[in-house]
């Protein structure tokens, strides 16, 4: 019965070094390992790969709960299909082996408290960002179309809103949008 790894960072400063020792200690003979924010299963294509690869009788191993979701209704919805398709999931920092009555109970409690970190995270986040606008620091994202090379598009080349889209790359919606405002 193999045993498969599933190593996950949020961000791509982290490093998967240790997920994957771990995992190769474990006795992983295939590991997949990604940069992906685990609060949602899409755009996760790694885990996708291992969900479409793992057997009846395999094991998934991961080093923590959180590397494979922090959503509970995500561990949840990968635990009943790891489970239907007769594959057992193990942590091998914490005690949760998905055979086990204790084990599926601790994994639905680490399940509850992953949601709640990143829950807390995002609020205090919201709470940051709040502050920042108050003192008037925040102000958003740079433009990324400067509105003078849409004009000059227009009034020198003649231009019309779907050429200037296509030329810069950008939607229409956003030249009429840009043009109104200067308009306005």
């Amino acid at each position: 019965m193999p045993l498969y790894g599933y190593a996950r960072v949020s961000s791509i400063d982290q490093d998967l070094r240790l997920q994957r020792a771990t995992l190769k200690a474990a006795g992983c003979e295939v590991i997949r390992a990604e940069k992906a924010s685990g609060s949602r299963r899409d755009g996760r294509t790694e885990l996708r790969v291992l969900m479409d690869l793992v057997q009846p009788g395999d094991t998934l191993v991961v080093t923590r709960i959180d590397r494979l979701a922090r959503s509970m209704k995500d561990l949840q919805d990968i635990v009943h299909e790891l489970k239907a398709r007769g594959v057992v999931l193990r942590a091998t920092e914490q005690p949760i082996d998905t055979c086990t009555a204790a084990g599926k109970a601790f994994l639905d409690m680490l399940g509850v408290f992953a949601e709640f970190e990143s829950n807390l995270r995002r609020e205090r986040q919201l709470e940051g960002i709040a502050a920042a606008k108050a003192r008037g620091v925040y102000k958003g994202r740079k433009p990324r179309i400067d509105l003078a090379s849409i004009q000059a598009l227009r009034d020198q080349e003649k231009l019309g809103p779907s050429a200037i889209a296509k030329r810069l790359g950008i939607g229409r919606a956003s030249v009429y949008r840009l043009l109104g405002k200067a308009a306005a």
